[in-house]
């Protein structure tokens, strides 16, 4: 298929940790679909990420999308709370959490939120297609 024009995909998903696995390989049919393969690893974990909060904190069903335009691949992940999410502090490496924002924020190019008050928020984070160019020295 390639990654030439714009395509999107979406998955509802109930609030249960098997969700989590199903939002990663649904993230990673498509991206190979699109020839994307070499993204699969940072978007399946951002998505895991994502989709974690999402059971965690909203305990809603949610619904992941996935969207592809020329040169980038846009994440979404949009739940049934409100509340938007809050990346901590950095705490001692052996605390049990809160780092997961702190991974989306490293593996993506941007990420952001958009909330409908008092309803829902989407999640969202966005990926190049391809590196950029490597300058010569």
């Amino acid at each position: 298929m390639g990654e030439a024009g714009s395509w999107s995909y979406e998955s509802e998903l109930p609030a249960v940790p098997a969700s989590v696995w199903t939002a990663r390989g649904f993230i990673c049919r498509h991206l190979e679909d699109h020839e994307l393969a070499h993204l699969a690893d940072d978007v399946r974990l951002v998505a895991s990420e994502l989709v974690t909060n999402a059971l965690v904190h909203a305990g809603t069903a949610f619904v992941v999308t996935l969207r592809g335009t020329p040169g980038r691949v846009l994440l979404t992940v949009r739940d049934g709370s409100s509340v938007l999410p809050v990346r901590p502090p950095a705490g001692p490496a052996l605390e049990p959490g809160g780092r997961g924002l702190a991974i989306v924020a490293e593996l993506s190019d941007e990420w952001g939120v958009v909330r409908v008050p008092g309803r829902e928020k989407s999640v969202w984070a966005s990926f190049a297609t391809s590196p950029d160019p490597v300058l010569a020295p």
